[in-house]
C-alpha cells in the first residue's frame, strides 16, 4: 500500500518529532527512574495543540483528524511511550468520552479547559475485578436529591494522580446488566473522592497509573453523561476511537526499539523470517501501513467495531 503524510501532516509530524526531542529526550531517564510524569510540560504540549488535537476549535481543540492524531502519538511514543500513553488517555478517554456524549453544557464547562490544555483528563473504567467485561463492574452509584452517590473503586487508571477532570463508569441498576452502566463527570476534590495505590510498574513508568477510590461521593446531577443507562455504549464508543491511538503508540515505540537495536545486530532467521538489520524496515512499514490504512478506510471518523450487547 502506498501512503504519504501531505505537507500539512508532514509539518506536524517534524514539529512534534522536534518537540519530543529537544524537550523530552533528555530527561526520559530521569523521569522513568523517578516514576514522575512531567506536567510542567503542560503549557507547551498545549501550545503544540496536542492536548485536544480531535475536538473543534470551538471547545479550544485543534480540530486536526485521526491521521494527525496517529502521527502525533506515534512521534511522542518513539521518544517516550509514557508521554504518549497520557496524552493519548486525555484526547481519546477521558476528554473524547466528554465530546462523543456530553451535553453542550458539559462540553463547555469541562471539554473546553481540557482541549485548551488548562485540565488533564482521566478515565476511570477498570476494576480490581474487571477490565474489558464492563458488565461485571461493582462501582455503584445510587439516585440520591439532586443527584447520585457514587461508592467503589477503580485500578489502574492512567493519569489518576494529576488529573483535574474524569470520567467514571458505574453501575446504576444492576439489573439491567450492560444496560445498566452509566458515565459520570468527576472533578478532583469532591469529597469522597480520593487517589489510593499508585502503581510501581516495569514500564512505561514515567506514565502516572493509580487507584481511585469513591466513599459516598455526592455527584450532581448535572455530571451524569447522557441518560442512566448509556455509559456502556458510550464506553465501547469510545474505545473504538483509542485503540487507534494505542496502535500509534506501539508503532512509534516499535520503530525506536528497532532503531535502536537491530542495526547493530547481525541478520538472522526465525521461522524462515529474516530479522535484525535493515530487513526488519519490512515488518515495520507493515505495521504502520495498516495504521495509516485504517486511518483512511474510516473517513477519518471512526466506525464501532466493537460488538454491543
Amino acid at each position: 500500500m502506498q501512503f504519504e503524510l501531505s505537507e500539512e501532516q508532514q509539518q506536524v509530524k517534524m514539529s512534534v518529532r522536534e518537540f519530543a526531542e529537544s524537550e523530552i529526550a533528555p530527561h526520559v531517564m530521569e523521569w522513568d527512574e523517578s516514576q514522575h510524569f512531567p506536567i510542567e510540560l503542560k503549557p507547551k504540549l498545549a501550545d503544540l495543540g496536542l492536548m485536544g488535537v480531535l475536538f473543534p476549535e470551538e471547545y479550544g481543540g485543534s480540530a486536526m483528524g485521526y491521521v494527525e492524531y496517529a502521527t502525533i502519538i506515534e512521534e511522542l511514543s518513539r521518544v517516550d511511550p509514557s508521554i504518549g500513553l497520557a496524552i493519548a488517555a486525555h484526547n481519546s478517554l477521558g476528554a473524547g468520552h466528554i465530546f462523543i456524549a456530553g451535553s453542550e453544557t458539559q462540553k463547555q464547562k469541562y471539554l473546553a479547559p481540557l482541549a485548551k490544555g488548562e485540565h488533564f483528563a482521566a478515565w476511570g473504567l477498570t476494576e480490581p475485578s474487571s477490565g474489558s467485561d464492563a458488565s461485571s463492574m461493582r462501582t455503584n452509584a445510587t439516585r440520591r436529591s439532586g443527584g447520585w452517590v457514587l461508592n467503589g473503586s477503580k485500578n489502574f487508571i492512567t493519569n489518576a494522580t494529576f488529573a483535574e477532570t474524569t470520567v467514571v463508569l458505574a453501575i446504576t441498576d444492576r439489573a439491567a446488566g450492560s444496560h445498566g452502566i452509566s458515565a459520570f463527570i468527576v472533578e478532583r476534590g469532591t469529597p469522597g473522592f480520593s487517589v489510593a495505590k499508585k502503581e510501581n510498574k516495569v514500564g512505561m513508568r514515567a506514565s502516572d497509573t493509580a487507584a481511585l477510590v469513591f466513599d459516598d461521593c455526592f455527584l450532581p446531577n448535572a455530571n451524569l453523561i447522557g441518560e442512566p443507562g448509556q455509559g456502556f455504549i458510550q464506553a465501547m464508543k469510545v474505545l473504538d476511537g483509542g485503540r487507534v491511538s494505542i496502535a500509534a503508540l506501539a508503532v512509534g515505540s516499535g520503530f525506536e526499539a528497532s532503531a535502536q537495536n537491530f542495526p547493530t545486530r547481525p541478520l538472522r532467521v526465525v521461522v524462515g523470517y529474516a530479522a535484525g538489520g535493515s530487513t526488519d524496515v519490512l515488518a515495520r512499514t507493515q505495521v504502520l501501513a495498516s495504521l495509516a490504512e485504517l486511518a483512511f478506510r474510516t473517513g477519518d471518523s471512526i466506525q464501532p467495531t466493537t460488538r454491543k450487547k
